[in-house]
């Protein structure tokens, strides 16, 4: 019985795999037209898998393909390098040649002339720098002479942008000749799910496909482990439910540590400021691939842009964790709030939450605690973390508490604006959608309750609440607090006032 595969390239006999037809015919079409081109996706979009079956489908037109890794050759002597090289040359090519200097094998190459060869370099980041450019001015001169010689394609595939790397007047690599490897579409996804199905007879309800779909935003190595996580922790279960899904989302937010996720973490940690104005600001960000930040952000897959060209988190997991991440445990705000809730309070007759009491309360917390707990500092004092943050997670301490208080659930919806922290609370069978954000403009207020009626509509829930946090210097007609229908969603607007000075001014802080 095949799996689902979160460890290295698939192999279609052990493992659910999508062939995708149309993108290795796109390889096949510039290898047969000999071109030199280069591959480069962040972890886990699926370029090992791709590149072995576009392999494969090469040698059933008569190409020999060598696929060799130098993940692990940045510090290795060119000896080693060559080693690796010819060794694995000779086994797929079914060559002899000796073990020498790069240009001697490289002109060996040349030397034949009744074979079609295919040279594909993974990891070619890791190659020594040392010898790194020897290694590509080699493959530049046999590009030059590809009509009268073997080698066909050389393909380079990385996890950077690696033409920026190589790229000079004579280079064949250049940025027209990379081949993207985009994410599953929503169809591929679902067949990859699929397929799982018609083998085993287990079935993932339609609502765990599509919340798989939304987390991952279909970035293959996540729905394989999310399918693979479901299949393992239930496999006696004819159908994989909703409840089920729940468990393995928080899994993975709160308890895996899983290696790919940890790398996009601690990348995400380098730039805390720049990460903290995706979560908690709607102020955009064009997005220019010359700016540290983006750079190494994209190209290891936390961020890319929208059709404007601004920058937006790529997977919504990875955004959720990021919340997770930059939250100061710390502060110790939970207790004092915990210690005065009396949950109870807060519910009508009937059971439902009544904000109008419950958001009092928070006020009340905000008026006499303010923002600052919430923002940590460095070691020298000063607060590292900008006060859009410290804002929502004043308020997710505080729901957070009361919901822990009612034995409620809640969870982060997958589909988050920058600036954004949209909540869906469960209480007493009830679900609410609840957003909250920083007043930005008139325009940015009341496209945030479109937006979130849009959701519940989505979500099929009838109830939400928006908290808007703003500044007292601002009073604007059409700026209150109110309880509206829109588009058939009951939506309570609550006003968090804040001062600049008292909550967030020098003199305050340094009391």
């Amino acid at each position: 019985m095949r799996e689902f595969n979160t460890s290295g390239p698939n192999i279609p006999e052990q493992h659910y795999t999508l062939f995708r037809p149309e993108l290795i015919k796109k390889g096949i079409d510039l290898v047969e037209s000999n071109q030199y081109f280069t591959i480069w996706a962040p972890r886990q979009t699926g370029k090992s898998t791709y590149f072995i079956l576009l392999g494969e489908a090469l040698k059933k037109q008569g190409y020999k393909v060598a696929w060799i890794n130098f993940e692990d050759y940045s510090n290795a002597p060119v000896h080693t390098f060559m080693d690796g090289l010819v060794v694995e040359i000779n086994k797929f090519w079914g060559t002899d040649f000796e073990i020498t200097n790069i240009t001697d094998v490289f002109n060996k190459i040349k030397r034949v002339t009744d074979e079609k060869f295919v040279l594909i370099i993974d990891e070619v980041e890791g190659i020594n720098k040392a010898y790194f450019n020897d290694f590509l001015h080699s493959i530049r001169n046999a590009y030059h002479a590809r009509n009268s010689h073997a080698l066909k394609s050389v393909i380079l595939v990385g996890v950077s942008n690696i033409t920026g790397i190589i790229q000079d007047n004579a280079s064949p690599f250049n940025v027209t000749n990379n081949l993207a490897i985009p994410f599953f579409s929503n169809e591929e996804s679902l067949e990859l799910l699929g397929q799982h199905e018609t083998e085993t007879g287990q079935l993932f309800a339609l609502e765990v496909k599509e919340k798989i779909v939304e987390i991952t935003a279909n970035q293959p190595g996540l729905v394989n482990g999310f399918a693979r996580k479901l299949v393992m922790d239930y496999p006696d279960k004819e159908v994989i439910t909703y409840e089920d899904y729940m468990i393995i989302e928080d899994w993975y937010i709160n308890k895996s540590i899983d290696k790919n996720v940890s790398n996009i973490v601690n990348k995400a940690k380098k730039y805390p400021t720049f990460v903290e104005h995706l979560l908690f600001t709607e102020n955009q960000v064009e997005f220019n691939i010359d700016r540290p930040a983006i750079k190494e952000l994209h190209v290891n897959g936390l961020i890319t842009w929208d059709e404007d060209d601004f920058v937006i988190f790529w997977v919504p997991l990875y955004q959720k964790k990021l919340y997770n991440t930059f939250y100061p445990y710390t502060n110790g705000e939970g207790s004092r709030i915990a210690g005065t809730m009396l949950a109870d309070a807060y519910l009508t007759e009937n059971g439902r939450i009544d904000f109008d009491k419950l958001i009092d309360k928070y006020k009340n917390h905000i008026q006499l605690r303010s923002f600052r707990p919430y923002r940590e500092k460095d070691e020298n004092g000063k607060f590292k973390s900008i006060k859009e943050a410290a804002m929502i997670y004043s308020f997710e301490t505080f729901i957070s508490i009361f919901i822990q208080e009612i034995e409620g659930k809640s969870y982060r919806e997958a589909f988050v604006s920058l600036g954004n922290s949209d909540l869906i609370i469960n209480v007493k069978g009830i679900e609410y959608l609840i957003e909250a954000k920083k007043y930005y403009s008139p325009r940015s207020f009341k496209k945030g309750k479109k937006q979130l009626a849009y959701y519940c509509n989505r979500k099929g829930i009838e109830e939400s609440v928006y908290i808007v946090f703003i500044s007292n210097e601002i009073q604007m007609e059409g700026i209150e607090e109110a309880k509206e229908i829109i588009e058939g969603v009951e939506i309570k607007t609550y006003l968090i006032r804040y001062d600049e000075a008292t909550d967030f001014g020098k003199e305050v802080e340094e009391q």
